[in-house]
């Protein structure tokens, strides 16, 4: 069902897309899925959701609390406490996790999630997407441009598996591709001249194919 949000549209899969988004990166923030099972916490995921939701709704649909209490299933109250928490306080227990999960053994408390949803949506909204779904963009990248029959996209996808974004400069790329030719170019010389910060497996596939075409004076 469509929502109204400030006389326009927005779908129901668009909300979930962003929330989506902002859950994964709180997982990030925690140490992953792989941490929270070490830590037998795993309890604590339906809280991060409903406060990714809760976020996500206030900050980018500017929904009133009463809105996102009936749409998310919480109390006015429980939304408001979300809505209070302190990402920086959340960043410091998040940084002695050991110590957050002795305090929080069972069940995320509502002010935490409340932070640690704030700073993964803060974290999304300045270009810092989920290592998972990024792994998981590239894994897709790679099966896509390996049926279109496109060799150098292909090599490059593999060699920078587990990479991690974004990528700030040229050095690691160097490290994984630099002993590489792509169509002819040293790998090394297009990565020392593509645009970064670099987000994304596409981006970085963009950035080296618009290099090709300028070097080569063709298209790609």
């Amino acid at each position: 069902m469509p929502v109204i949000i400030s006389s326009s549209i927005v779908s129901e899969t668009e909300i979930e897309y962003l929330v989506n988004r902002v859950f994964f990166k709180a997982l990030d923030l925690l140490g992953g899925l792989s941490k929270l099972t070490e830590f037998r916490t795993l309890t604590w995921l339906p809280s991060l959701a409903r406060a990714s939701f809760v976020v996500v709704l206030k900050e980018e649909y500017m929904k009133t609390d009463e809105e996102i209490a009936e749409k998310v299933g919480l109390t006015k109250n429980t939304v408001r406490n979300i809505l209070k928490a302190d990402p920086e306080l959340a960043l410091q227990k998040i940084k002695a996790l050991e110590e957050l999960v002795t305090e929080e053994t069972k069940e995320l408390k509502v002010h935490t999630a409340g932070g640690i949803a704030k700073l993964a949506y803060k974290e999304i909204k300045e270009g810092h997407e989920a290592q998972t779904l990024l792994n998981y963009c590239s894994i897709m990248a790679e099966n896509i441009v390996q049926t279109l029959g496109i060799p150098w996209a292909y090599l490059v996808l593999r060699k920078i598996k587990g990479i991690k974004y974004p990528i700030i400069s040229d050095e690691e790329l160097k490290q994984k591709i630099g002993n590489i030719d792509i169509k002819g170019v040293s790998a090394k010389e297009i990565i020392e001249n593509i645009q970064y910060p670099i987000k994304t497996p596409a981006m970085l596939l963009h950035e080296i194919k618009e290099y090709l075409k300028i070097k080569l004076g063709k298209q790609i």
